[in-house]
């Protein structure tokens, strides 16, 4: 299996402007189950069930979107959302552009890992680690810019990614930082 098969998208973050404002009040009764407690938060909440996502909707007219595990998914949520307020008679932008803000994914190495040694081999300028605080290893990548979380199981955690090329081109320069250490061979992963 590829580098690029074995990641896993857990979440995608993007954003999008709707409209230049929005009444939220008005939305909140306008979509059925959307959340509006202003004054503990100051945006909007909506859920959707398929594709299971939720959306935070601003008066600015700027939506987050969250919980998408592929781009088509946070689409067709913004998408969804577009032609529910245009229902309800909400002025909204037609085809709003969409920005990846974050992926979060996870990747599975299949070796155990000895965090102490990777700490200590690849140098404390792109590395935190500090067990009695967290049990997984900081290693910040240049480029792509991203951070890579791993743990001692073997598994990696990736954020800040926009694209997945970006995901599968951190793990190759994780995999190959850490070979030329002699911390992992090809043999076990």
């Amino acid at each position: 299996m590829s580098d690029e098969e074995k990641v896993q998208i857990e979440n995608i973050v993007a954003s999008t402007t709707l409209a230049d404002k929005l009444d939220l009040g008005k939305i909140a009764l306008t979509l059925d189950g959307a959340e509006y407690e202003p004054e503990q938060f100051p945006g909007l909440i909506y859920r959707l069930k398929e594709p299971k996502t939720a959306v935070l909707i601003f008066r600015s007219g700027k939506v987050n979107c969250t919980g998408a595990k592929d781009i088509e998914s946070v689409k067709k949520t913004i998408d969804t959302l577009v032609q529910r307020l245009k229902q309800a008679g909400i002025d909204v932008y037609d085809e709003p552009e969409i920005v990846v803000q974050n992926i979060v994914a996870v990747y599975d190495l299949g070796t155990e890992l000895n965090l102490t040694n990777i700490a200590l081999s690849l140098g404390l300028e792109n590395v935190e680690y500090e067990p009695e605080q967290f049990p997984g290893l900081v290693y910040r990548v240049e480029e792509p810019k991203v951070v890579l979380l791993l743990f001692g199981s073997g598994k990696v955690v990736c954020t800040g990614a926009k694209k997945k090329e970006e995901i599968v081109e951190a793990i190759k320069k994780l995999k190959s930082d850490l070979r030329s250490v002699g911390l992992i061979d090809e043999s076990n992963i």
